[in-house]
Parts: structure tokens; C-alpha cells; sequence
């Protein structure tokens, strides 16, 4: 629903055809398009006039999501001033949460359906809280969630973000001194542990945030650093470190796979967001270091399907600066549950399979089995 629901419609991978190939929405060096998270305008588009003409099996996504108890416009949110995670009472990281995806679902449905209320209701949520909010605490756990909860309301808050009521300002000043403080200082301190110390979905988490801060905040330098880590960071979760090894049946471990299922399939789908969001602005992280990231989505999905992927022992350090330190080897992938999911895989097939016309069957596979997305 969300990017291209026919990409799932086969199992195999789309070979190279005749058409002429996607490029990303816009110069690099040009200003910055709006909306242009995870959805432009043409994206909307397009999905309004789908689901309007009745066409499958974009009618089945929004239904899945005109279902979600998120996606009514009688939401009422919740604002906290300050949003403990992990440690500090209360903990209600979940309010902060599920406030945000009740924005994002009733801004979304207003764009498909054109019914104001559902863009009112989004609105309405995303004023209260950039009207109270002021912290983010806990246990290293406050990094997580500064950066999952930071990246969502910035693409909730982008799909309103011309709506006459809505606090623009507050909103960014929100992005930039709440959400993004956080995620930038993990990229650059990892909460005062070894660089390798966290897996690679805190890496991407962090990036996600810094990279939607930026493009939401029209910050040129801010998009460069989340683009640059996502490159050449440190830590596991730039692209080479979290898929460490190209194996030559065109397959790539992501190191994650070593850890759980669960968490491997989570850091998939946080890299797709970060390829996806800078796409939209004209840079090709999908693409970088030949097609990386397929390689390792591929890999991923195959091996979530149950396949056999090989696995490269993997030994990172662990334990704070100056402090206590070890060490812990994964030596094989993780055994997998074939019926677990997430919502990832329909927007990577969609761009490796139909806007570039690469093959990418595991993908496919796992997109046909998930389809119709919704829902976390």
C-alpha cells in the first residue's frame, strides 16, 4: 500500500527490462522536496487515484489500514513532557508511540480518501505534542527511542506540514532539539561503550532520526552527516559493518542474523527507511557499493524463509570506554521462525524490482508472503 503493493504480486525476481530506470526525485544539491520521507507527492498521488478507481491490490492495503484503530480521526492524544524509556518512571514511551503512528495513519488516510477530519486529527496530535514534549529519559534505552519515535513523527508531521493549523515551527524546533540531540550524540559517543558494543539497529535507528531531522528541517549539513555515517561510520550500523561479507552467489550476511531473527529483520527495515527517505532527495543509498544493501536484504529474506545462508564468525567488543570490556562471537545465523514478519519488504522490492529492474526473488518472496502490509 504504503510504496507499490503490486511489487509482491510474484514470487520471482523482475529481470532487467526496456523501460527506462527510476533516478532519485531530485539533484542532490538542490533544495529539498516536500513531502519527501518515506512518501512524495507523486506517491500520494498515486495511491489516492489507485484506491479510488478500486484497483488491486492497493484497495486491500488501505483497507488493512482504514482497519487500524490508529487510523480513526477520534483519536485524542496524550502529551507528555518528558518520555521515560528503559529507566525513570513512568514509563510511557508507548503513549509518545502510538500517538505518533495514530498521526501518521490518519495523515495518510486523509491523502488517500481527501477526508479532512483525518488530516485535522493528525494535526491536532502532532501540535499537543510539540507543545509539551521537552525530554526524552531512561536507560540507554532513551537512544532507541529518540531515534525509532524521532524518525516516525518526522514523517507524520511531513504529511501536514502545509496544513494551515499546523505548528511547522514547533514541530521542527521539536526534531532539533528533542529527538535529534540524542541520535546525533550516539553516532558520535555510543553512550560511552566501545563503538562495536551496540548492534546494528542502534546505529540505525540514530541514523533514521538524523536523517529525517534534516531533510524535515531543510538542514543541508545534518542530511550529509546521517548520509556520510551511513557510508563510513564507525559503528555497526554503516552499511559495510552491518553487512560485513559479499558472498559470490550475490548474497551479503547481515551481522545482525548472528544475533536473532527478530532484530535482523528490524535493522532491514530500518536501513530500507534510511535508503528510502534519501532516495527522495535524490541520494542513492540503495545503490551504493554496488547494490549493497540488496545483497543483504536478500540474504536476509532468504534465510527468514528458512533457507540455508552461510555465516561468517563474527567477534565484536564489548563493554564501556575505560571501563569494563569483553568480547562476543557469533559464529553461525540464528534459527528463524519462516511465519514471523515485519512490514519491510514491499518498498525494497519495489525499488530493486520496478524501479531499477534488478532481481531481487527472495525480497519478492517475502513481500508476497507479507502482503497486504500494515501494522507493526
Amino acid at each position: 500500500m504504503l510504496k507499490a503493493a503490486g511489487a509482491a504480486a510474484g514470487a520471482a525476481g523482475v529481470g532487467v527490462g526496456t523501460a527506462a530506470l527510476a533516478a532519485p526525485a531530485s539533484a542532490a544539491g538542490s533544495a529539498f522536496a516536500h513531502p519527501g520521507l518515506l512518501h512524495t507527492r507523486t506517491d500520494l498521488d498515486r495511491m489516492a487515484a489507485k484506491v479510488k478507481a478500486g484497483a488491486r491490490p492497493y484497495t486491500a492495503g488501505f483497507a488493512k489500514l482504514t482497519a487500524n484503530r490508529h487510523a480513526q480521526s477520534g483519536w485524542r492524544a496524550n502529551p507528555q513532557a518528558t518520555v521515560y524509556r528503559g529507566a525513570g518512571s513512568p514509563q510511557n514511551y508507548a503513549v509518545l508511540y502510538n500517538d505518533i503512528h495514530a498521526a501518521y495513519q490518519n495523515a495518510l488516510r486523509y491523502h488517500v480518501s481527501g477526508e479532512t477530519a483525518h488530516a485535522d486529527t493528525a494535526v491536532a496530535i502532532l501540535n499537543a505534542w510539540s507543545g509539551k514534549l521537552t525530554s526524552i529519559q531512561g536507560s540507554a534505552d532513551r537512544f532507541l527511542a529518540a531515534g525509532l519515535y524521532g524518525y516516525q513523527f518526522a514523517n507524520a508531521a511531513e504529511l501536514v506540514r502545509d496544513h494551515g493549523d499546523f505548528a511547522l515551527g514547533r514541530a521542527q524546533d521539536l526534531m532539533r532539539n528533542v529527538f535529534h540531540p540524542l541520535s546525533d550524540d550516539f553516532l558520535t559517543r555510543h553512550n560511552g561503550a566501545v563503538v562495536t558494543n551496540y548492534w546494528p539497529n542502534w546505529d540505525l535507528t540514530a541514523i533514521a532520526c538524523v536523517l529525517a531531522t534534516g531533510i524535515f528541517c531543510d538542514d543541508r549539513a545534518v542530511v550529509d552527516r546521517a548520509v556520510e555515517y551511513f557510508k563510513h561510520g564507525d559503528g555497526m550500523g554503516s552499511v559495510k559493518h552491518a553487512i560485513p561479507v559479499v558472498h559470490d552467489d550475490g548474497l551479503a550476511e547481515w551481522v545482525e542474523a548472528g544475533r536473532d531473527q527478530g532484530h535482523a529483520l528490524l535493522g532491514v527495515g530500518l536501513m530500507g527507511t534510511v535508503c528510502e527517505m534519501a532516495w527522495n532527495q535524490g541520494i542513492d543509498l540503495y545503490g551504493y557499493d554496488d547494490n549493497r544493501f540488496l545483497k543483504g536484504a536478500q540474504y536476509v529474506a532468504k534465510w527468514s524463509l528458512g533457507g540455508e545462508v552461510a555465516y561468517t564468525a563474527n567477534t565484536r567488543k564489548k563493554g564501556a570506554i575505560g571501563g569494563w570490556s569483553g568480547s562476543e562471537t557469533a559464529t553461525g545465523a540464528a534459527g528463524v521462525d519462516p511465519a514471523m514478519t515485519r512490514p519491510i519488504w514491499a518498498m525494497i522490492a519495489n525499488h530493486y524490482t520496478k524501479r531499477r529492474g534488478l532481481s531481487a526473488s527472495y525480497v519478492t518472496r517475502a513481500a508476497a508472503k507479507a502482503a497486504p502490509e500494515g501494522g507493526g
